[in-house]
């Protein structure tokens, strides 16, 4: 039976005009499935045939976790060149298959649990266990440097984070290891006091002895000019040399024990230094003395790390407590309480106000300063998110990507891992919901991670919830606020005139190319310019990590 297109009323067509009827074109058959790629089953079937020769157990073959910046950089470039309204921000919805729709934390500046890394993405070891002291990302971000108990630097792919290359740098163990801000050399130190040099494809340019009676030197930091750097030793001093010259400028004492840790101020002639004897010392590089100390902690400092701004400087010690000082009231800022053991490491992420620590049971905790501070007599504020077992031991060392979206640990377990930002529709992940979250993150399940499907192009996001305020900030009038790290901040937007870019987010008003705290004059995301006037370096403070005195055997 034909079915005609003509209605009922319709004028009745002449006989010479052919008569038209309507015959279904479309899903007739079944429609055919998408192209597959065999490669990857092949390769298993391969695997299989051999295993089986050799008798040995059949693994699964499995693709390699890759997290590439370049892509939601370059969504995010396009974004702000086609939007007119800086603010604006779309969501990311809560499907896995919107991962590409994520963009760089700096775009979420207005919410800082975007930028929890507790997503495992993979464990890098090197084929000759041995403990790791310290890691560093290199200042384009592209690459990972890690030096060893053996005194071995070795290098990972910062996207594939896959072994690249590995050279014998010291005879005895690193205790750290520093880039210029320019990222034009590389500076290290070992157990045995000794000092080098290197370029960036690892070529050693100097070494000399730079401690009394060869005493370790834990703790390295470079001037804002990269001039001069400050040496932190165990013979109770900390020494300032001319990077150029190789001689020492001023010996700095006033410690009674040994000196664990030092950093150079950001943008300012200011060092801080940690000690074993307790005490947490403020120095004025030119003349060598004492500015204020501060005696808040009942351990060892293992380690410090100022805030990006410069304004905080966060301190790690044996105490089991992280202790956040502002040096503009010479006063305890904040005190965080979550660590079981030691506190082992700390750092700042580049752009959110958020501090990560590590301890020497394993455990890497994430502290949000924008938080409200617990009046008195409540309990302290828990971490906003937890990794109660990322390692097996002593977390030694922590460092963020220039970008903020990865975290790279080193640890006492012979490890260096790799977190990230959570995706999209992940169901453990309360992004996925558009919710905040919570205060404690639940425990993760190691192999759980292992085992689980990997996607090409993985770079974990979140949900598009409202934004929260700015944290901690003050109102500058006009409806700026400025926060704590000196930015100013909008406020979220309206909902947006379609379901494709949602309203609310918030941002900066400073372009994704200038530097991280919107100065505008410090070297872009590439990596490629030079520092302008020792300010606004994207990829914030280097050498944050500090290696404190083990009495188990790290060094």
């Amino acid at each position: 039976m034909t079915t005609s297109l003509l209605p009922p009323n319709a004028i009745p067509r002449q006989v010479s005009v052919p008569h038209i009827e309507w015959k279904p074109s479309r899903y007739l058959t079944e429609p055919q499935p998408p192209p597959v790629d065999e490669t990857m089953r092949m390769q298993e079937l391969e695997a299989a045939a051999r295993a089986l020769a050799d008798g040995k157990p059949i693994k699964k073959t499995r693709p390699r976790r890759t997290v590439d910046y370049n892509g939601p950089l370059g969504r995010w470039a396009l974004l702000r060149k086609l939007r007119p309204n800086q603010g604006y921000l779309p969501h990311v919805r809560p499907a896995v298959p919107f991962i590409i729709d994520l963009y760089p934390p700096k775009a979420y500046r207005d919410n800082a649990s975007t930028s929890l890394c507790t997503k495992f993405i993979h464990t890098s070891t090197n084929k000759i266990r041995c403990p790791v002291n310290v890691v560093t990302w290199t200042p384009e971000g592209r690459r990972v440097l890690t030096g060893s108990t053996s005194g071995e630097f070795t290098l990972w792919n910062g996207l594939t984070f896959n072994f690249e290359t590995i050279l014998q740098a010291h005879d005895t163990a690193i205790c750290t290891l520093t880039f210029t801000h320019s990222g034009q050399y590389l500076a290290s130190a070992d157990k045995a006091g000794t000092i080098k040099y290197f370029e960036p494809n690892m070529n050693n340019l100097a070494a000399w002895q730079g401690s009394n009676g060869r005493e370790a030197i834990r703790g390295l930091s470079f001037s804002p000019d990269d001039r001069r750097f400050a040496t932190a030793s165990d013979d109770s001093s900390v020494r300032i040399w001319s990077f150029q010259e190789r001689k020492v400028e001023s010996v700095l004492t006033g410690h009674g024990w040994d000196v664990k840790c030092v950093e150079w101020h950001p943008t300012k002639g200011l060092l801080v230094s940690g000690s074993k004897d307790n005490d947490i010392k403020f120095w004025d590089p030119r003349s060598g003395t004492v500015l204020s100390t501060l005696h808040h902690h009942k351990n060892t400092i293992q380690a410090l790390s100022w805030s990006p701004n410069g304004d905080l400087v966060a301190s790690a010690s044996r105490d089991q407590t992280v202790r956040v000082f502002d040096i503009r009231a010479m006063k305890e800022f904040r005190i965080f309480k979550g660590h079981k053991k030691e506190v082992c490491s700390v750092t700042w992420h580049p752009v959110h106000p958020i501090l990560v620590s590590g301890g020497s049971e394993g455990a890497i905790l994430h502290w949000d300063l924008g938080t409200p501070e617990p009046g008195f007599g409540q309990p302290a504020a828990p971490p906003r998110a937890s990794l109660d077992q990322a390692h097996d031991s002593n977390v030694w060392s922590l460092q963020f990507h220039p970008l903020g979206h990865l975290l790279a640990s080193a640890s006492n377990d012979h490890t260096t891992r790799f977190w990230s930002r959570e995706r999209p529709g992940d169901t453990s992940s309360v992004f996925a919901g558009g919710g905040a979250r919570p205060a404690e993150a639940p425990e993760q399940d190691m192999e759980q991670f292992e085992e689980e499907d990997s996607l090409p192009g993985l770079v974990p996001g979140f949900g598009g919830g409202p934004a929260p305020g700015p944290w901690w900030g003050r109102d500058d009038g006009g409806g700026q606020q400025t926060d704590a790290f000196g930015r100013n901040s909008r406020a979220g937007y309206g909902d947006g005139a379609d379901d494709s870019f949602g309203g609310g987010g918030g941002g900066g008003d400073d372009s994704y190319d200038e530097s991280w705290n919107g100065n505008g004059n410090g070297q872009d995301w590439r990596g490629n310019g030079r520092r302008g006037q020792a300010q606004g370096r994207w990829q914030g403070q280097q050498g944050q990590q500090r290696y404190p005195q083990n009495n188990r055997g790290r060094y």
